[in-house]
């Protein structure tokens, strides 16, 4: 990364780091994405049940993930100051604070996992599938945490196209996992949904192989000496990744257990109704790629323009990202509008599961509004290492306005199912405008302690 001076060199700066992410998010994601549309083509209670399991894994795993996203602000800011010495440690502490997240992770799931499922009363296809997904996925926490880290590191030093290239690299091994683990291909035994998160997990050991050969093996990393040192554990540091990871790492849980929450509520509706649910939202997830990495592309750039004292350039930063998010945003609920039938068949050929999955779609455009203004703000205020309210935000926002909305017209209306969407929408729509006035008093502020107002 390098300063820029004008419009079009920020928004060439801001292109290079993007377009990295979101092709890096969207092979990750197909990792998410291949589970789905190869359980659903396999058995609705196979769709069905590793929907129930995606419900219960993805807030744990982006919550727990966003805690150690808290190394990219941190790594940026050092960069941008001019304090390259002080990285590696920081890195090391973050490995450290990964292994005990993934320890924690694991025993809680040894003893939560079954009494969970049994409260959301499932059928009992459905229950197993979920039950042997979850358990499949556990083997693949530890390296999904570390490759986490590890990720921040290399996309704090804007070498984004690195975490490009192993993403990509990653993906055809899921892809070709899924096919013979899922389907029984190869001599396998044949596993359905289950054989999907083997897949996963497995792919999650191979991302992590590749990154730390690539950071051993590449020159660029040299000057930073990671894994060339042993660093004793530093309570100091793991306290500055908990202040801003914490309440990063909760934002995050809360908008995507939200999610989790109304996709166990349907529990109450058919396995079909719980298939096609699951369908819609997994491509709102797909969507939502690129709000997400617009959020992470405008955490580098914000962190490393605060770490050199530059507050109007990282207001400015702030502005074409949520800018860019939102025309982005418009092509998308235009794709949702026009090809409903086209991409519900992507996950399944049942006739019901196709009409229904149509309807959620549409729903689903809202959110893509919504989350092109929210998310971009608060990848901006982790640039600023303020994430206390973003925490705040999300928690008012989802659980306070958006899940009892949901909850309300899914119950006392005859919307049934699609009410829980309508409430979504409407906490997505509170988040962004809370967060959007927090951005803003942030920035008035720096200005003011700068003299710059």
């Amino acid at each position: 990364m390098k300063q820029t001076f004008s419009v079009y060199q920020k928004s060439r700066q801001l292109l290079l780091i993007l377009l990295p992410i979101l092709v890096s998010q969207i092979a990750l994601f197909g990792m998410s994405f291949f589970d789905t549309v190869m359980s659903g083509h396999f058995s609705s209670n196979s769709l069905a049940g590793v929907a129930i399991g995606a419900s219960i894994w993805t807030p744990v795993q982006t919550g727990l993930s966003g805690i150690l996203l808290a190394i990219t602000p941190i790594v940026a800011q050092h960069i941008g100051a001019g304090r390259k010495d002080k990285v590696a440690n920081e890195v090391t502490q973050g490995i450290y604070f990964a292994l005990v997240l993934a320890a924690a992770v694991i025993t809680a799931g040894f003893f939560l996992i079954d009494p969970i499922l049994s409260a959301i009363h499932l059928e009992p296809e459905v229950y197993v599938v979920a039950h042997r997904y979850l358990v499949a996925m556990s083997f693949g926490i530890v390296p999904l945490f570390i490759y986490t880290v590890l990720r921040c590191f290399i996309d704090a030093l804007g070498q984004t196209h690195i975490t490009m290239g192993i993403s990509l690299l990653a993906l055809p091994v899921n892809i070709v996992l899924n096919y013979i683990l899922v389907f029984g291909k190869l001599g396998f035994k044949e596993m359905g949904g289950p054989g999907s998160g083997v897949a996963s997990a497995l792919t999650f050991w191979w991302i992590l192989f590749i990154t730390v050969w690539v950071i051993m093996r590449k020159p660029l990393f040299e000057p930073f000496r990671l894994f060339k040192r042993v660093f004793k554990v530093s309570f100091h540091r793991w306290k500055e990744l908990v202040q801003i990871g914490l309440p990063t790492g909760f934002a995050i849980f809360f908008e995507t257990s939200i999610f989790a929450a109304v996709t166990m509520l349907m529990s109450q509706y058919s396995t079909v109704t719980i298939a096609a649910h699951q369908a819609a939202i997994n491509f709102a997830s797909l969507l939502y790629m690129i709000p997400m990495s617009m959020s992470m592309a405008l955490t580098i750039l914000v962190s490393f323009e605060v770490g050199a004292r530059r507050f109007q350039d990282a207001k400015l930063y702030g502005y074409l990202g949520i800018g860019l998010a939102l025309c982005i945003s418009l092509v998308c609920a235009a794709i949702l509008l026009l090809f409903p039938g086209q991409i519900a068949s992507i996950y399944s050929q049942d006739p019901e599961v196709l009409a229904l999955t149509q309807r959620f779609l549409v729903y689903a455009l809202f959110f893509q509004l919504f989350d092109a203004v929210a998310a971009p703000i608060q990848g901006a205020l982790r640039g600023y290492k303020d994430v206390r309210v973003t925490f705040i935000v999300a928690l008012v926002s989802y659980w306070g306005i958006g899940l009892p909305i949901g909850y309300g017209l899914s119950t006392f209306t005859s919307m049934g199912a699609f009410g829980y969407w309508i409430g979504l929408s409407s906490g997505l729509a509170c988040g962004a405008v809370g967060l959007w006035m927090r951005l803003s008093y942030i920035q008035r502020r720096k200005f003011t302690l700068t003299g710059l107002s």
